[in-house]
């Protein structure tokens, strides 16, 4: 006998993307790298206004997580450097978490465990492949 469940709370759309940005802001919450996976904010102006919003809303706390603007932010600060990574109000912090340490681990090993501004500016090709096979097109790789 088949018997069916009846399930009353909705059904999330599935995502494309596991991971709708990844930035990198200095003390002042200037961007030094951002690559954004979907258009949430489709233009410069829209993305440094939220840059802005979330490093006013996360440089003086000592948390990890965040909900901002219906977006899940986990982030990691070090000496001169904000590393976000952003996902869905939906999605896993766990896997966003493991995203912001890869990358972050991976920066430390490339600049010696010197991740500061300048050392990270004078690297930014190593970065940019760290990002890219960490993260494909949005997806956790």
């Amino acid at each position: 006998m088949l018997t069916r469940i009846k399930m009353d709370s909705p059904i999330l759309e599935p995502s494309l993307y596991t991971v709708k940005a990844v930035l990198i802001l200095d003390n002042d919450g200037d961007r030094l790298y951002a690559k954004y996976y979907d258009d949430t904010y489709p233009t410069v102006k829209e993305q440094k206004a939220f840059e802005k919003n979330i490093f006013n809303k996360t440089h003086r706390t000592d948390s990890e997580i965040a909900l901002l603007e219906g977006l899940t932010v986990v982030y990691k600060s070090n000496i001169d450097l904000f590393f976000y990574v952003i996902g869905s109000s939906h999605e896993n912090e766990l896997m966003l978490m493991a995203v912001l340490n890869c990358l972050f681990d991976s920066l430390s090993q490339m600049l010696r465990k010197n991740v500061e501004r300048r050392a990270l500016l004078e690297n930014m090709e190593g970065l940019f492949l760290a990002v890219d096979e960490i993260v494909d097109g949005g997806n956790c790789v």
